[in-house]
């Protein structure tokens, strides 16, 4: 390692390879806890380059526990986070909402490391059990439409990150790779990113896939569809910029997104929202991001997924998707 740190300390950019060995190794336990500090420090000083993002990536594919979907056409809508704007959990409601469309699901998440509440933090308070059992997942997936993949079950070999990461509390370039490491290896992502950079790096990685994607990022900061203004989306067909208006809706204000100050308040408008609770702004923001990935899947109009999400939503469906998660959850 010391020899890897010096050499990014000089500036000097790692290869494909070189950056995949270094994770391998990292999951080994080949180094201490301030060598890989140091490691994800350098690159919070500079942006990751392509080849490092991808010999990353490659090397949590490779360690993870597989899990294989290849009979179901699912998506995954997952933020790399690290927007700073505190929101709710936006992508985690589009994901029970896409569900309840009839579009399966494979949502892949976290505990929260730079914000208040990630997906895995809502979930869980809401007692949805995290497993890595193949039988339930299918279940929830045939049952409830979704199924809820905890990444730490399925990456054991960043084990020796995870503490680390929580205690720096920032940003680091696992955020960057959590969205595309999910270990079903859907046919179709719908990823938000914190920045353009990042949108471009993910369309170059993307273009050598076989899968649908969708990658958004708001024009004003945000990983994620908040029409608050404008948004970028880049997919396998086509890019350009998405605007309230696309939907059919006026934009809002950034203050109307909000997410809670504590998990429970989190899970509380979680709640709110899936029940029809939520405020008119929560739920087009929500059903907006559903939108683009009903449409990434079925190549529909945005504005013809934004209608399907509506029905979910305001019929119950997505309501009763979390609650058939929950059920089954409660029976393990």
């Amino acid at each position: 390692m010391k020899q890897i740190l010096n050499r990014l300390i000089n500036h000097e950019q790692l290869t494909k390879d070189e950056a995949r060995s270094v994770l391998v190794a990292i999951s080994e336990g080949k180094f201490n806890q301030s060598q890989i500090a140091s490691f994800l420090t350098v690159f919070m000083m500079r942006t990751v380059t392509i080849a490092e993002l991808e010999g990353f990536r490659d090397a949590l594919l490779d360690l993870c526990v597989a899990v294989h979907f290849e009979d179901y056409n699912t998506i995954d809508l997952c933020g790399t986070g690290g927007d700073g704007k505190n929101t709710f959990n936006i992508s985690t409601l589009a994901s029970f909402v896409t569900a309840g469309a009839g579009i399966a699901v494979t949502k892949h998440g976290n505990y929260g490391v730079s914000s208040i509440s990630g997906s895995s933090n809502v979930l869980e308070f809401l007692g949805v059990k995290f497993s890595s059992d193949i039988d339930f997942l299918k279940r929830c997936l045939d049952e409830a439409g979704i199924c809820v993949l905890h990444a730490p079950l399925f990456h054991p070999a960043m084990k020796n990150v995870a503490p680390i990461r929580k205690e720096l509390g920032v940003k680091t370039f696992f955020n960057m790779l959590g969205p595309m490491v999910n270990p079903t290896f859907p046919k179709n992502q719908m990823v938000g990113v914190f920045n353009l950079e990042l949108a471009r790096m993910y369309g170059y990685l993307y273009q050598k896939d076989t899968k649908n994607y969708s990658i958004v990022h708001a024009m004003d900061g945000y990983d994620e569809i908040t029409l608050t203004g404008p948004a970028k989306v880049i997919s396998n067909t086509s890019e350009k910029i998405v605007q309230p208006t696309d939907f059919g809706l006026e934009p809002i204000q950034s203050s109307e997104i909000y997410g809670g100050a504590t998990v429970k308040e989190s899970a509380e408008l979680f709640v709110n929202i899936l029940s029809g609770k939520g405020t008119t702004a929560q739920e087009h923001v929500v059903c907006a991001n559903a939108a683009l990935a009903i449409s990434t899947v079925v190549g529909c109009p945005i504005r013809t997924g934004f209608e399907k999400a509506i029905t979910s939503l305001q019929s119950g469906k997505a309501l009763a998707s979390l609650q058939t998660v929950q059920k089954l959850s409660a029976k393990r």
